[in-house]
């Protein structure tokens, strides 16, 4: 008892001190006194996983086409915003995309950053909705590992970015992710307009492509980046290349089951047999399930019953 007593006080401690080197500009911001309010949402988040299938158990799943449109092009909206600030600002302040330490002072092109960046932070909260989504529709396949994974670290992981480093190399990354995300919510929301879009949508498997290509380039750079000696938190360039590492290894994963490994057909039907494969881009899984949904809505679900309606 003694031994963990003395951590929690030496957390505490150390918790104390690195708010004395936090951005002071942040401090008032919404979220950003302390990480309560993060860690409590990343929680229910994690409540949710385990209380909604039990909820949703014994009922019609929903359908939520019309929601789905609303969020998902809401969300193009938010990341389009986000990629646009943060490209026209760092340009204007003379940011070098190869070393850029933080500048933490009052330069209204800082500020701009910075406030890009807390609004991509709180993108990585309003993305907690995709598995809310995901459960209320009962594609509970579709909350994989890396599913949560990707999203319950990077609401947090950004808490810290936004708190400590909210400019200079933090930009690089953000602006990449956003732009990507763009494209993602552009296929997730004209895949939820119905079937006459599927056509269209060929360039589904191409998204994992570009994610997987970005964790390279965040790579690349963090490693050049101290290489070169920049003055830029070595802790922070360490912590990006470790955790962009275990997402080139998911995604990978996925990658090889979900379009290399040849399915094996079920001796019913000829169809084949995913055995749990998904289409991931960013953490999301889509197990065909533009395909499947479009089935659903015209009425051919299995015989249990018609789905809920919003």
């Amino acid at each position: 008892m003694e031994v963990v007593t003395h951590l929690v006080n030496d957390t505490v401690e150390f918790y104390k001190w690195s708010l004395t080197i936090a951005d002071k500009r942040v401090q008032h911001w919404p979220m950003m006194s302390s990480p309560f309010p993060t860690l409590a949402i990343s929680c229910l988040y994690l409540i949710f996983l385990w209380a909604g299938p039990k909820y949703m158990q014994d009922r019609q799943p929903y359908t939520l086409r019309k929601t789905l449109i609303v969020y998902n092009f809401s969300m193009v909206v938010l990341n389009f915003y986000i990629a646009k600030e943060l490209l026209l600002a760092s340009r204007a302040a003379g940011y070098s995309y190869l070393c850029q330490p933080v500048n933490y002072s009052n330069d209204v092109n800082e500020v701009r950053i910075a406030s890009a960046l807390w609004w991509y932070y709180i993108s990585k909260g309003v993305e907690f909705l995709d598995t809310v989504f995901f459960i209320l529709r009962k594609k509970f396949n579709q909350v994989s590992f890396l599913h949560v994974y990707h999203h319950c670290t990077m609401f947090i992981l950004w808490w810290i970015g936004i708190k400590w480093v909210p400019g200079g190399q933090s930009f690089f990354g953000a602006t990449i992710n956003s732009s990507i995300h763009v494209l993602m919510y552009g296929y997730y929301g004209l895949a939820a307009l119905g079937p006459q879009m599927q056509k269209y949508l060929w360039w589904k498997k191409y998204l994992t492509i570009i994610q997987m290509i970005q964790f390279h380039v965040t790579i690349g750079h963090a490693g050049h980046s101290l290489y070169t000696g920049c003055p830029f938190p070595c802790w922070m360039q360490w912590a990006l290349i470790g955790y962009a590492v275990t997402f080139i290894i998911l995604f990978a994963n996925f990658y090889y089951h979900a379009y290399r490994r040849k399915p094996a057909f079920s001796r019913k039907g000829g169809k084949p047999i995913t055995n749990g494969s998904s289409v991931v881009a960013n953490g999301h899984s889509k197990v065909e399930e533009e395909e499947e949904d479009d089935e659903e809505d015209n009425g051919k679900r299995q015989k249990k019953g018609r789905p809920k309606r919003e």
